[in-house]
C-alpha cells in the first residue's frame, strides 16, 4: 500500500463528500442565523435545520420535535443525565449505569454523586452484556434513570435494549441510551425499545465534528429536562446558543445517507470485519476476540494478542491507524477498564488492539492489514520467551518465578 490505512472509525470517521456538498452553501451563501426571523437568510437557515431535524429523527424512528441539537454526544449525555437528575430530584436521587459505559456517561454520574445523588454501576458478563434481571433487581423506588451505551465503543457489544426498555417502562424509570457507536451499525427504534432519551453525534456517522443531538421523548411519558446551558432559550429552552447550521445540515445528510443505504452499509462492514478476523485467526495463534460474537456491532473487532505488548504492536504498524482503547482514554497507559470489567487479565488487556472498519475501507486494505499484523506479531513474539514456553506446552500460570 502506498498510503496510510484508517481503521480507527470508532474514534472518528471521514466526512462523506456528499455531506460536505450539502454543508458548503450554509457557509458561503445561505449563511443566515436560523433564529433570525425577519429576512430570507434566516428563513433559509431555519428551513435547513428543520429538514435536518426530520432526517435525524427518521433514523431512530422519532418525531422531529423530539430532536435537540447539541455540540456532540458528550454534551448530549451530560444534558440527559444532569438534566433528568435536576428535574426529577424530588421524585428520587438514584441512577444506574454499566461499568463498561463511556466516560461521558460515567463522569457526569460521578459528578452527581458529589452533589448527593446515589449511583449504582452494574457489572457485565464476560462478553460485556448486562443481565436484565440484575438491572431489574437494582431498580429502587427512588430510581429515576437508567443510562447505558447501545453498542460499546471498545468491543462493540450490543446491550439488550428492548428487554431493558420493557423493564424501565414497567418500573416507571426513564431510559437513556448513548447510541454514538450504534447509529451506523445497529437499527434503533426509540418507540419499540421504550427509549426515553438518546444521544447521537455526527462525526461517527461520516458527518462533521462538533455537532450532535439528543432525542427527548415528548409523550408516553413526556420527558422534562433542566437545561444545562442558559441564554436565549434556543431548542425549546433545552439548549441555548446559536445553531451550527452547516454542522446540523451535515448531520442530517449523514443520517439520511445511512437510512437510504442501510442494508448495503451493514453488509459491507460485516464483510470487512469478518475478513479481518478470519484472516488474523488463521495466521496467528493465541488471539482472543473480546466482546459478544452474537451481539456485536459489525464495525468493530477488539483482539488480544497474547505475549505481545499492545503499544509495541501499534508502533510496528505505524502505517495503519488503530487504537489500543477508546479515544476518550488513550492518554493513559492503564489497561482498558472495559476489558477489565469483562474479566480480561491485565497482560491480555495490555495486548489488545481495536480495529474499527468503516464505509470507505476496502477489502484490499483489510488483506494488507492482516499480512502486516501477522508480521508484526510474529516479530514481537520471536523476542518473547513466554511465547516459546507456551508453544512448548508449559502452563505459565503454574510457573514459580524466581524474584532474584
Amino acid at each position: 500500500m502506498d498510503r496510510s490505512i484508517y481503521l480507527d472509525n470508532h474514534a472518528t470517521t471521514r466526512l462523506d463528500p456528499r455531506v460536505l456538498d450539502a454543508m458548503i452553501p450554509y457557509f458561503t451563501e445561505d449563511y443566515g442565523n436560523a433564529h433570525s426571523r425577519n429576512h430570507t437568510f434566516g428563513w433559509k437557515a431555519e428551513e435547513a435545520v428543520d429538514k435536518a431535524r426530520s432526517e435525524v429523527a427518521s433514523l431512530i424512528k422519532a418525531d422531529p420535535k423530539e430532536i435537540v441539537f447539541t455540540s456532540g454526544v458528550t454534551e448530549s449525555d451530560n444534558l440527559a443525565i444532569k438534566g433528568i437528575a435536576e428535574m426529577y430530584r424530588e421524585k428520587g436521587n438514584h441512577l444506574i449505569a454499566l461499568e463498561t459505559d463511556i466516560r461521558s456517561i460515567l463522569d457526569p454520574l460521578h459528578s452527581l454523586e458529589r452533589d448527593g445523588f446515589t449511583v449504582t454501576i452494574l457489572p457485565v458478563d464476560s462478553k460485556g452484556r448486562v443481565d436484565p434481571e440484575k438491572l431489574k433487581e437494582a431498580i429502587r423506588p427512588e430510581t429515576i434513570l437508567v443510562s447505558m451505551m447501545a453498542a460499546n465503543n471498545e468491543i462493540g457489544t450490543i446491550e439488550p435494549l428492548e428487554e431493558i426498555g420493557k423493564i424501565t417502562r414497567e418500573k416507571g424509570v426513564l431510559f437513556h441510551v448513548n447510541a454514538a457507536y450504534a447509529a451506523a451499525a445497529v437499527p434503533i427504534d426509540v418507540n419499540r425499545m421504550n427509549i426515553d432519551l438518546l444521544s447521537l453525534n455526527a462525526h461517527l456517522i461520516y458527518g462533521p465534528k462538533g455537532v450532535g443531538a439528543l432525542y427527548v421523548r415528548r409523550k408516553n411519558p413526556r420527558v422534562r429536562l433542566t437545561a444545562q446551558i442558559d441564554g436565549g432559550g434556543h431548542e425549546r429552552g433545552l439548549r441555548s446558543g446559536t445553531l451550527n447550521t452547516p454542522g446540523i445540515v451535515g448531520m442530517g445528510m449523514a443520517c439520511r445517507l445511512l437510512a437510504e443505504h442501510w442494508d448495503a452499509e451493514i453488509a459491507h462492514l460485516r464483510t470487512l470485519r469478518d475478513k479481518l478476523e478470519n484472516g488474523i485467526l488463521e495466521e496467528l495463534d493465541y488471539v482472543t476476540i473480546n466482546g459478544d460474537a452474537d451481539h456485536r456491532s459489525p464495525a468493530v473487532s477488539n483482539l488480544s494478542f497474547a505475549f505481545v505488548e499492545g503499544e509495541a504492536l501499534l508502533m510496528g504498524l505505524k502505517e495503519i491507524a488503530l487504537s489500543s482503547g477508546s479515544a476518550c482514554t488513550s492518554s493513559t497507559l492503564e489497561p482498558s477498564y472495559v476489558l477489565r470489567a469483562l474479566g480480561v487479565g491485565t497482560d491480555l488487556a495490555h495486548s489488545s488492539i481495536r480495529f474499527s472498519v468503516g464505509r470507505f475501507n476496502t477489502e484490499e486494505e483489510i488483506s494488507y492489514t492482516v499480512r502486516r499484523v501477522k508480521e508484526a506479531v510474529s516479530r514481537l513474539r520471536d523476542m518473547s520467551p513466554l511465547y516459546e514456553m507456551a508453544k512448548e506446552g508449559v502452563d505459565l500460570k503454574s510457573v514459580q518465578w524466581n524474584s532474584h
